[in-house]
């Protein structure tokens, strides 16, 4: 049976925790965090609500590492949320800390988990997560597409005035506002998004979509967690499930794309192995340059984790 480890018992986490549980596919679902008694109130809380919405996942909260032993699938979620003002390299030796040492706790009591990463700046604790485990570039994997699709979903539904479920969408690149979204790739029930939107107006919500995490921030102090938990659980539930599902994911490049040796997003399948295949679309000339420019972003801040001082 499946076992799930979310460690952060923040908004985020407690969010994944959540969704998961209302799935009814995992047997236990261990929530992580330094504050023992708060996870262990939002296990709590979770737990009382499965006879009200009928689903039977059991949920423990901890503070202690060995009760994620032989854990499936991770979702680190921990590090301190962006603040107000704050850019998302600001938060890279902070949180690069504080998601080294969850990685070591987990692989002390997992062998091969498949890690996915939600801690920001997504790329680089990505690029943090597997190099201190150790794992196959296969099994770490980043949340940030999952979720910006979401958000530009979710803003193009409003513009159109249709409904969220028949628009799919691929964004590439880093996660923040160096992302490249790919209108080209954009469509609503197989339509282009191009026949049912004037130029402006999709640019519009394109840039509305790179600094969507940024407009949240402003309107709530901290970042969001509704959307990122629910998109956490979404790859989850892929992973466990073996759907061979497609979604923009931070992984390691090796050569696809003309890049290597940098996390930045692009489309993958999701399954039971993690990562099954990267996808290397046919980018126009301009398209190419964006991504190009994006990993440029991405390995200057993978470049500021190296010169880290090292614990």
């Amino acid at each position: 049976m499946n076992k799930v480890t979310v460690i952060g018992a923040g908004n985020v986490g407690a969010t994944v925790a959540n969704v998961l549980a209302h799935k009814d596919f995992i047997k236990e679902i261990v929530l992580v965090d330094i504050k023992a008694e708060m996870s262990q109130g939002k296990a709590l809380d979770t737990w009382q609500q499965a006879p009200v919405d009928h689903y039977s996942t059991r949920l423990m909260g901890t503070d202690d590492y060995k009760f994620t032993a032989n854990s499936d699938v991770v979702v680190i979620t921990a590090g301190l949320p962006r603040k107000p003002g704050m850019t998302r390299d600001d938060l890279i030796s902070t949180n690069a800390g504080i998601v080294n040492s969850v990685t070591a706790s987990i692989m002390k009591y997992s062998e091969n988990p498949i890690i996915i990463v939600v801690s920001n700046p997504l790329d680089v604790m990505t690029y943090a997560t597997y190099k201190v485990s150790g794992l196959n570039a296969s099994r770490v994997i980043g949340m940030a597409g999952v979720l910006d699709t979401a958000r530009y979903r979710a803003f193009l539904a409003e513009a159109l005035d249709v409904s969220p479920k028949d628009i799919q969408a691929i964004l590439m690149g880093g996660h923040g506002d160096s992302m490249v979204p790919l209108p080209r790739f954009t469509t609503v029930s197989g339509i282009p998004v191009t026949e049912l939107m004037d130029a402006e107006t999709l640019h519009q919500i394109i840039e509305r979509t790179k600094y969507g995490g940024g407009e949240l921030v402003k309107l709530m102090g901290t970042s969001a967690w509704y959307a990122p938990g629910a998109a956490a659980a979404q790859m989850v539930e892929a992973i466990l499930k073996d759907e061979k599902r497609i979604f923009p994911c931070c992984v390691k490049l090796n050569g696809e794309y003309g890049l290597k040796d940098v996390f930045v997003g692009v489309p993958v399948k999701l399954g039971r192995n993690g990562i099954e295949n990267i996808y290397e679309l046919k980018l126009n000339d301009q398209e190419n340059q964006l991504l190009k420019q994006s990993a440029d972003e991405v390995l200057s801040t993978m470049h500021v984790y190296d010169a880290l001082p090292k614990q």
